[in-house]
């Protein structure tokens, strides 16, 4: 599913990421923790093709079979608008949107007739416990259901991975536990891989795999 070989990131003269090898399978929750400024964020956002590495002559980074150094920009959008569905910290929902037309937006953008965008949506929403909920605007929702309202969104085009960058840390205890326990439904349901980053020991001990980062490289 995801193939990383020798990642390297440097902003400036700062080196955040020194050489980052892994090997994700299919269908597989891993976790990625480590201290504040290990490099954990910039590792998932290049993962999730929102940002370049470094240029090295022996990197590579494979995403659900396609090399990604080979895409153009146009080509990786739409790859990315396929095949992946990120998770953040702040649900980062539309607030004049409904919970329903912000799930719909990623199938939107991939020009999914509204109908069967709508339909899709109104399925997770019916999954995920928020059916009541598909009028309703982020600013009427509690925090827990706004982020499953973007975990629904994430999965609106039935990507195949799902980066979740620190998915519960803006959630209380309850909620955050509820979050951990839908993502192996969700595996379990759709078949997804899911990589997460994240300080929450509890979720990253739950994951099949667990990485730890320290200074730019997993150890």
């Amino acid at each position: 599913m995801i193939v990383a070989e020798n990642i390297h990131k440097t902003y400036n003269d700062l080196h955040v990421l020194k050489g980052v090898n892994l090997h994700i399978k299919k269908s597989e929750i891993v976790s990625i923790v480590g201290a504040s400024g290990a490099g954990k964020t910039t590792l998932l956002q290049i993962l999730g093709t929102l940002e370049n590495p470094d240029k090295q002559k022996d990197s590579n980074l494979i995403v659900n079979g396609v090399d990604i150094y080979s895409l153009s920009s146009k080509e990786l959008s739409r790859f990315r608008n396929e095949n992946i569905g990120f998770i953040f910290q702040f649900h980062q929902l539309l607030p004049e949107f409904t919970a329903l037309e912000n799930i719909c937006i990623p199938a939107y953008i991939h020009n999914t007739p509204k109908d069967q965008a709508e339909k899709r949506a109104k399925e997770l929403l019916g999954f995920l416990g928020l059916s009541k909920r598909a009028d309703h605007k982020p600013a009427e929702m509690s925090g827990g259901e706004q982020q499953r309202v973007a975990v629904a969104r994430s999965l609106i085009n039935n990507p195949g991975v799902i980066f979740a960058d620190e998915p519960s840390g803006n959630l209380d205890s309850e909620s955050a536990e509820n979050l951990h326990k839908l993502f192996f439904e969700l595996r379990a349901e759709f078949g997804q891989t899911f990589v997460i980053v994240t300080h929450n020991e509890d979720l990253a001990d739950m994951a099949d795999k667990k990485l730890t980062m320290v200074d730019g490289k997993i150890i």
